[in-house]
């Protein structure tokens, strides 16, 4: 499988862990807005070239592996250009939203500062 982006957790705003209670998590780029960091998994990039990805791809976070059911619209750009997508842990067909990304498996109950998230393709 191929890299198509790699990025490092750097912090973990004070509300974003309470996401996962609920089967999904919001991540953003570093310098997000305080204001939405509370909420989001905040992460560097490290590898990001840009290329397109979709249904059939695989997601990691840490050493969980999630493989790829849909994603919306723009959630490829906003990945490639915020670092922002919401990723929903529930195996849907279809995206809830434009910027969502829709994986098989339960979310990890808890992810660290320092622990990578990829995304993977044929």
């Amino acid at each position: 499988m191929k890299t198509i982006y790699e990025s490092t957790f750097i912090a973990i705003g004070k509300s974003a862990a309470e996401a996962l209670d609920d089967n999904f998590l919001i991540t953003f780029g570093e310098g997000a807005p305080n204001d939405i960091a509370e909420y989001c998994f905040i992460h560097r990039s490290d590898i990001n070239p840009g290329e397109n990805f979709s249904a059939g791809a695989l997601i990691t976070l840490g050493e969980h592996q999630y493989p790829i059911t849909a994603v919306g619209d723009v959630a490829r750009e906003n990945l490639r250009d915020l670092g922002h997508i919401t990723l929903r842990f529930d195996g849907s067909s279809s995206p809830e939203f434009p910027g969502t990304i829709h994986v098989i498996g339960k979310p990890p109950a808890v992810i660290h500062v320092g622990e990578k998230f990829c995304v993977f393709s044929d």
